[in-house]
């Protein structure tokens, strides 16, 4: 497991173009020669690597040490997360509890949150990229009732388009604390005026924390219970309500003094929600594969818990590539993997993820290849003067170079894979003494080190 300190990550772009001028009479065969060539320059750009996109989760949180900074996590497994950037935004003012993150249809990211423990105001910051945030403006709530407390604000778009937030309220003492929504009337969020809000019919008093989501015809809410500290979870058929209770006190075996209820729904179908053990200083998940009637036991978020607090999480789709891990020819059973930035064989490998690797069109040519890491995205294995080191993309031109290298068959088997230089093929992947290498190769033993097989996870 790594600790991530570093900020910022650098882009990674592919483009492929085909051309074929044909007359009208031979359009089916042209047609033809044009798909089947496509497909070939497809396989010679990206040999052995997935077409399909692979999920990116984002997760924007304060942490125990600052309420005035933002952190920004990524993951490709929505389990192992690594730091984008932290902080990476810091308001011109006041606090930034609670900041939940959203891409908006002007291709920007936005996070809106929590300016202060008292008043009627929540600030909103928006970022190209998720490393680098500006801030857009405060919105200043209205409401017929006093509002003394404006608390964890969540966005929330709707099946119809419409941009919402979805807001604790109190009217005083920190108490009696209820959701209600905001609701855009247009899409330009430095200029957009938002509705007064509009309480959510069918949660009583004293609910705090609402995250909602929406399946079919279905609002789901989760929120939670400031009298008795256990997230509860309620459903209607507009955004407003009513809604109707389906679990409460200890339903889903959560237990108690948790809050800050995020969810996202997997690949796989499952949908997963995150909360805030406060209490311990622990941060958990815990995933529902029937549509929120039962959840899994929660887990703590590895290298996250005890130190962010009250996070959104956003889910994306990142570019193409296989998740693979590389097992040693000549050591049956050990494979390459991270361990303090340091690439090297081992057998036991915990987290699993550190043995995992995205392996992405070159970053310096993309008929060859790169290894992302798995559960640290934007991290990468590169050439460092003969060492194989796990760095950070900068984007520089040096970088791409010492990142990229080139497949070829099995020096040892050409069944399997070696792995050169992509600027100096004389130079291969290899192991020495557990720790990987590249090198020239010579003798025998030095080619079984520098043969690898490449497998699922």
């Amino acid at each position: 497991m790594l600790t991530k300190k570093e900020e910022g990550i650098g882009g990674v772009g592919v483009g492929v173009g085909v051309g074929v001028g044909v007359g009208k009479s031979n359009g089916f065969k042209a047609g033809m020669i044009l798909l089947l060539g496509t497909l070939l320059l497809l396989t010679m750009l990206f040999p052995n690597t997935a077409r399909a996109a692979t999920s990116v989760y984002t997760i924007s949180a304060f942490t125990n040490t600052s309420e005035s900074n933002m952190y920004i996590y990524e993951s490709y497994n929505a389990t192992h997360y690594g730091l984008l950037k932290g902080p990476a935004y810091t308001p011109p003012a006041n606090l930034i509890r609670d900041p939940s993150i959203m891409k908006h249809t002007d291709g920007l990211y936005y996070v809106v949150y929590t300016t202060n423990w008292s008043g009627n105001t929540i600030g909103i910051a928006s970022s190209p990229d998720k490393v680098n945030w500006t801030f857009v403006r405060n919105i200043t709530l209205s409401t017929p009732t006093t509002i003394a407390h404006t608390w964890a604000p969540e966005w929330f778009k709707d099946s119809n388009g419409s941009l919402n937030i979805i807001v604790s309220l109190s009217p005083g003492n920190y108490q009696n604390f209820k959701p209600y929504v905001l609701t855009a009337s247009g899409s330009n969020l430095t200029s957009t005026s938002w509705s007064a809000p509009t309480e959510l019919a069918g949660i009583a008093p004293n609910y705090i924390d609402t995250f909602i989501v929406k399946t079919g015809s279905t609002y789901h809410a989760f929120t939670k219970n400031e009298t008795t500290k256990y997230i509860e979870y309620a459903t209607a058929t507009s955004l407003t309500g009513p809604y109707t209770f389906k679990g409460t006190g200890d339903w889903a075996g959560w237990g108690s003094w948790v809050e800050g209820p995020a969810l996202v729904q997997l690949d796989n179908g499952s949908w997963r929600i995150y909360f805030d053990g406060y209490a311990t200083q622990k941060y958990y998940y815990s995933d529902s594969a029937d549509n929120f009637q039962t959840w899994g036991a929660k887990q703590e978020i590895a290298g996250l818990t005890g130190l962010v607090r009250h996070m959104t999480v956003l889910k994306e789709s990142g570019q193409p590539g296989d998740i693979r891990k590389l097992e040693s020819f000549n050591v049956p059973g050990s494979f390459i993997r991270h361990y303090n930035y340091q690439a090297r064989i081992d057998a036991s490998v915990s987290p699993a993820e550190d043995a995992q690797f995205r392996i992405v069109p070159g970053l310096s040519n993309a008929t060859g290849i790169s290894f992302e890491s798995m559960n640290y995205p934007g991290y990468f294995l590169r050439n460092n003067n003969g060492s194989i080191t796990l760095v950070k993309n900068d984007g520089s031109t040096t970088f791409r170079n010492d990142a990229t290298f080139k497949r070829v068959s099995g020096l040892a088997n050409a069944s399997w894979t070696s792995y050169t230089s992509f600027s100096n093929p004389n130079l291969y992947l290899r192991h020495y003494n557990n720790m990987l290498k590249l090198e020239a190769v010579v003798t025998a033993l030095d080619k079984s080190e520098a043969t690898f097989r490449e497998i699922g996870q």
